[in-house]
């Protein structure tokens, strides 16, 4: 079934002459620009907030639903809003502790085959669809404060290296990047250590500080305002 509807997808894109998909593709700068300035025209009214990051296939029964839920209420108490991806999961837990502590919550939804609806805990101001997953990113990096990454797949993952990937080439300013969970992470940890920076030094050790794993809510709020404090930078009012 999945190899014919393969097919089907290349016939498609084989009876599109070169001059149709140059047209779509200019069409297309439109509808990217549409939602850069949506989300610029939302987020930019936010104040200080924290993106959290993790599996949308939590269940809410979960220890790390339960966690990121007291993430980000703790979060809120501390004057920050909390941004997530809009969807069930751990974005439903980081909004709905938001929603809990009367603080900010916004949802950076995207569309996507599966998993993706949007949660009951976001604001009904702020709450930004999107059909691109590049545009969206901006939004994470540019109005957060900080990153709390809860344990979560592929996407989970590519937010992290992508975020830490900026700092380490300075193309943005240093934030917290907070991995919360030591089990779920101390193995990645290990081949970090041991295979990019040891066997293969493809990092320096200087980059392992660009992170931080912690257990607890208390520490994850922590170690955001500890590095405000200790960096003597400000938040993003």
């Amino acid at each position: 079934m999945k190899l014919e509807e393969d097919r089907k997808i290349l016939d498609k894109l084989k009876s599109k002459t070169w001059n149709e998909i140059k047209t779509n593709d200019s069409w297309a700068i439109f509808k990217i620009m549409a939602e850069f300035v949506s989300g610029y025209e939302k987020l930019s009214k936010i104040g200080p907030s924290v993106s959290i990051f993790g599996s949308a296939r939590t269940k809410k029964d979960s220890p790390d639903y339960i966690l990121a839920e007291e993430i980000a209420f703790k979060l809120t108490q501390n004057g920050y809003g909390v941004i997530t991806g809009g969807g069930p999961g751990i974005m439903e837990a980081g909004n709905k502790g938001a929603h809990r502590g009367e603080g900010i919550s916004v949802g950076l939804n995207i569309e996507l085959p599966f998993e993706q609806h949007d949660n009951p805990y976001i604001d009904n101001d702020k709450s930004v669809d999107f059909d691109y997953f590049f545009v969206r990113k901006v939004m994470f990096v540019k109005y957060s404060q900080g990153f709390i990454v809860m344990p979560g797949g592929f996407g989970t993952l590519d937010e992290l290296f992508e975020a830490i990937t900026l700092i380490q080439t300075e193309k943005i300013g240093r934030f917290p990047i907070i991995l919360v969970g030591t089990e779920f992470w101390s193995g990645l940890m290990d081949w970090i250590k041991g295979t990019l920076l040891k066997k293969y030094a493809t990092i320096s050790e200087e980059n392992l500080e660009l992170f931080r794993i912690v257990d607890t809510a208390d520490q994850a709020v922590e170690h955001i305002n500890k590095f405000y404090d200790k960096y003597s930078l400000k938040h993003n009012f």
